[in-house]
């Protein structure tokens, strides 16, 4: 069994186990393929999100009048939503509120899913770069659309010898994007598993909460913030045309 990104890393016990494991091999046109942790993990996610999405859809609906608490919160999520895309696009926030609404959601719940014995998706550089590589082309979409050709002339800015420079560091952007959700939620799993697996039964409760509270919750909802702003802010630049 391979274990993915964790090449050259022993765990130190059993129950030290952050590697991404292969679950189930597929034939794929002669290659065996795996559905990993990470698919597995993922999809629990989406479902998630799903069935999440239509029970506040039917709350919002059946409720109009009569709000329910669920219902109440579900519009105070929003608005705050609106709020947040809006104060960092604009009037243009209204163009991209569905997809950052959806990212946060999807990175805030992977990040923390470490709290309910799943392992993160986003510790998976597979997830993170997918994930970097979609903003990546709504930049470029951004900035061809209503730049046109400045889009490409923006490369030799200041002066024509920065090009490879400037061509290099659109690249970084989702390298780093991806890069860095990716470190941050892998270096939390990690600790996490080796507190279980260094750590006696007896100190295994009550303090591995504060880590959780930190580790999953507070620094997972930390890099969905960062990363949906990050997102955001490079979209609004390529818009910007003045």
């Amino acid at each position: 069994m391979h274990n993915g990104l964790a090449i050259g890393v022993a765990p130190v016990r059993n129950e030290a186990d952050f590697f991404i494991h292969e679950l189930v091999p597929i034939n794929f046109f002669g290659s065996t393929v795996y559905i990993t942790t990470t698919h597995v993990c993922s999809a629990i996610i989406l479902i998630t999100i799903v069935i999440l999405a239509i029970c506040a859809r039917n709350s919002v609906l059946k409720h109009k009048d009569n709000p329910t608490k669920f219902s109440a919160g579900v519009e105070i999520v929003i608005e705050t939503l609106l709020k947040f895309v809006g104060g960092a696009m604009g009037k243009a926030g209204k163009n991209y509120i569905n997809y950052i609404g959806a990212i946060f959601i999807y990175i805030f719940l992977s990040n923390i899913s470490g709290l309910f014995g799943l392992r993160p998706p986003t510790a998976d550089y597979g997830t993170t770069l997918c994930l970097a590589l979609i903003t990546f082309v709504m930049i470029q979409y951004a900035a061809i659309r209503y730049k046109k050709w400045g889009a490409f002339t923006d490369l030799f800015q200041p002066v024509f010898f920065f090009f490879p420079m400037n061509v290099i560091s659109e690249f970084a952007t989702p390298l780093s994007l991806s890069l860095r959700l990716f470190g941050n939620v892998l270096a939390g799993t990690v600790m996490i598993s080796l507190y279980y697996g260094l750590i006696p039964v007896l100190f295994r409760i009550g303090i591995p909460a504060f880590l959780h509270v930190y580790l999953d919750l507070f620094s997972g909802a930390i890099q969905a913030y960062v990363f949906t702003m990050l997102t955001m802010t490079f979209v609004f630049d390529k818009r910007n045309v003045e």
